[in-house]
């Protein structure tokens, strides 16, 4: 895991607002959400933790969203899977 992959993950776990290069973390009235390159990829609010892939399949969506805890995003054949399931990165809760 990246440096900035690590760091942003733990001010998202942390409920801090930061930025780190491309990625950033702001959390405010309860609400904590994970922004990468401006792009919204994930939302934790009282507890509930929902992810998205903004439309960008890239690497690097891929690897922050795996820092988060309960996240498992692997692709095979060009195709995501998240937490095992096929996923087209619409918005998906984490359970």
């Amino acid at each position: 895991m990246r440096a900035i992959t690590f760091n942003s993950v733990q001010a998202f776990r942390n409920n801090e607002t930061r930025s780190f290069g491309n990625t950033r973390v702001k959390a405010e009235n309860g609400v904590t959400k994970l922004f990468l390159h401006d792009n919204l990829i994930a939302v934790k609010e009282k507890g509930v933790l929902r992810v998205s892939n903004a439309g960008w399949s890239s690497n690097t969506t891929k690897e922050r969203l795996n820092g988060l805890h309960g996240v498992n995003i692997h692709q095979k054949n060009f195709v995501w899977y998240l937490n095992g399931e096929e996923w087209d990165g619409e918005w998906r809760e984490i359970r």
